[in-house]
């Protein structure tokens, strides 16, 4: 019985990198986020969105500050393919839009990258 359970174990342990792996794989793929356009400072400070702060965020997303999406409920970072995305973004602050990009992870941090504006 011991020799069994032990088996067991191992072979638990032997697979869950397998598994780990497969599941950093699928973070990695090219996927499309739909929501809203973020200043991330303002939305991280005090929850800034919605019509009531786009000519805001407009402002700081324009100023340089970091863009993001939210999208149900989890903000990413939004960055263009080694390049800020803030011109393309900034007059859709407070706006519901599709993106398709890479998505990583790290941190604590969620990030789109090599973003593009999808059109519908």
């Amino acid at each position: 019985m011991k020799l069994a359970v032990t088996l067991a174990f191992t072979a638990a342990l032997a697979t869950a990198p397998l598994a780990m792996a497969e599941e950093a794989k699928a973070d990695t793929a090219t996927k499309e986020l739909t929501g809203e356009i973020v200043d991330l400072m303002c939305y991280i400070d005090h929850n800034a969105m919605g019509e009531k702060h786009a000519s805001c965020g407009e402002k700081c997303i324009k100023g340089g500050g970091p863009v993001g999406i939210v999208s149900e409920g989890k903000a990413y970072l939004v960055v263009g393919a080694h390049k800020p995305m803030n011109d393309e973004l900034a007059p859709l602050a407070g706006k519901t839009v599709t993106l398709k990009g890479k998505m990583a992870s790290n941190g604590g941090i969620s990030m789109l990258e090599n973003a593009e504006i999808v059109k519908k």
